[in-house]
């Protein structure tokens, strides 16, 4: 007898004219087979912006959530869409208060790094990343997935891992194309292995993490 699969609820920022690939991507992948998951809603801070055009095209209920973003604003949604997991797919505000074994996020960068925290998302990190590469610094592109926690990116729960080459002739775009199309490629497949429960972790220990994939 099959499982019934799980309930996903996905917070994706966008931006007022544009944003949300990999929310659509996640769709797709659900309605694919890919990704075995019920997605039950997406959340963006932009009540009428890039994420909430793909949501209305896609037949998604969409949740404005403006600011406060507190633990308890956090928590009412989950409760009131019946989440059983939450994934962060461009989500740019700290996050408080979510069951942090329930809960993963996705960077577009190479985990730990100096290229995380509260200042880097989107182009601020591709240009992070070539500013120390072309003055000599070792440094890695890539993309991370990892639990979240009340720290910004908090590699403690790290599950994937996956670099992306930098090459000397790049651009902020190309290299961001490049990081995309990993993102894109992945990002469902270890969705899938959270929600099917090939990865899990307890929230708290390192060491109870259970089938990552982290290169090194």
């Amino acid at each position: 007898m099959l499982k019934p699969m799980k309930n996903l609820l996905i917070f994706a920022s966008g931006s007022k004219d544009g944003g949300g690939s990999g929310f659509e991507n996640l769709v797709n992948s659900a309605r694919n087979g890919t990704l075995q998951a019920n997605i039950v809603a997406v959340v963006s801070n932009h009540g009428h912006g890039g994420v909430r055009e793909r949501a209305d095209r896609l037949g998604i209920p969409f949740i404005h959530f403006p600011a406060p973003y507190s633990a308890e604003n956090y928590q009412k949604i989950v409760r009131d869409t019946n989440a059983d997991f939450i994934a962060l797919s461009g989500w740019l505000k700290f996050v408080e208060g979510l069951p942090a074994d329930k809960t993963f996020n996705i960077h577009p960068a190479w985990l730990p790094s100096p290229f995380a925290g509260k200042n880097f998302y989107g182009h601020h990190i591709h240009e992070a990343v070539l500013d120390a590469y072309k003055k000599g610094e070792p440094v890695k592109a890539g993309v991370s997935m990892h639990f979240v926690t009340d720290k910004y990116d908090d590699d403690a729960g790290l599950f994937f891992r996956k670099s992306v080459e930098i090459l000397p002739d790049d651009t902020v775009e190309t290299l961001a194309k490049r990081v995309n199309e990993v993102e894109h490629k992945w990002q469902p497949i270890m969705t899938n292995k959270v929600v099917t429960g090939e990865i899990s972790w307890d929230g708290k220990n390192s060491a109870s993490l259970k089938g990552v994939d982290v290169e090194n």
